[in-house]
């Protein structure tokens, strides 16, 4: 989450960029890529991942903030590896990204089989 996820970018060979004016608050809106269901989030960042940097085949892009189109999750097409930019925590939606750590939970028990 937020910091992690421009980490896990740089680690997967990405680069990051500052935003212009930073996401602060708890209502911008993200849009799940797969689906196209938007989730209202809640945000604290300067810096973004570059969707450019990363490697295609080796990553895909599960959202994008609606706001500016910048990244906004990231999934590793082969390892147990998964990130969002934004606090799914905070629960602005209230639970529009609970999922999150249903998801997490269950890449766990399936890694660790």
């Amino acid at each position: 989450m937020c910091l992690g996820h421009q980490l896990t970018g740089l680690a997967l060979g990405g680069k990051t960029f500052k935003l212009k004016f930073g996401h602060h608050g708890g209502n911008h809106p993200v849009q799940q890529t797969e689906t196209g269901k938007v989730e209202i989030t809640s945000q604290n960042h300067n810096y973004a991942v570059d969707a450019a940097s990363l490697n295609k085949d080796e990553v895909k892009i599960t959202h994008i903030n609606l706001n500016d189109q910048t990244v906004q999750g990231l999934r590793h097409k082969s390892l147990p590896l998964f990130s969002v930019q934004y606090h799914p925590e905070a629960s602005p939606g209230p639970q529009d990204s609970h999922y999150l750590f249903r998801d997490f939970r269950k890449m766990m028990e399936e890694w660790k089989k």
